[in-house]
Formats: C-alpha cells, sequence, structure tokens
C-alpha cells in the first residue's frame, strides 16, 4: 500500500467518522459555582430569631449536640455559632 493509498483511506474514514459524530462547533464550556456556605448565628442571634427561645435553651441545644454548630478562637472559651439550617430544622421537628 503506497503512502497516497494510505492517506486517502485515512480521509475516507475521517469523512465517515465526521457523518456519524456529531461535531459541535463551540467548545463546550462548565461552569463551577462556588459552594454555598452556610449562615452561622452567634447565640444571641439565635435567640433573637426564633421568639421563645433563650440563650440557655441555645446553649443547652449545643452541649446536648442537637445544633450543629462550631467553636471559633482558642480553647474551651472560643465563641459558638450555629448553623441557621440546623437551629431551623431542630426546631421545625420539635414542633411538628
Amino acid at each position: 500500500m503506497t503512502t497516497k493509498q494510505k492517506n486517502e483511506l485515512i480521509a475516507a474514514v475521517t469523512a465517515l467518522l465526521e457523518k456519524m459524530i456529531p461535531v459541535e462547533n463551540e467548545p463546550t464550556t462548565i461552569t463551577v459555582s462556588e459552594p454555598e456556605l452556610p449562615k452561622m448565628l452567634t447565640i444571641k442571634e439565635c435567640a433573637e430569631l426564633v421568639s421563645g427561645l433563650t440563650e440557655h435553651t441555645v446553649r443547652m441545644l449545643v452541649k446536648q449536640d442537637k445544633v450543629k454548630y462550631i467553636r471559633c478562637g482558642q480553647g474551651a472559651r472560643g465563641k459558638i455559632l450555629v448553623s441557621k439550617d440546623s437551629l431551623l430544622k431542630y426546631i421545625g421537628a420539635v414542633c411538628a
């Protein structure tokens, strides 16, 4: 088989593949969005958010691990930040 025949064969196969497989003219772009961060509230903000909820009750929910929270700062004296979604889900489950 000569080089000319090989090139013709390759061109024929390429033409067939182009007919079989749709070719997109524009490159596909993938958009990656930033993950949404959870809204965190201080204990005082939690008590203000839900009427009838006291700061002491929020602290007890944190201590009993009934709501998601993080402790900011150093050691056991760090500020407690409670997940707003977690608090509202807990309150909704208890009240339902």
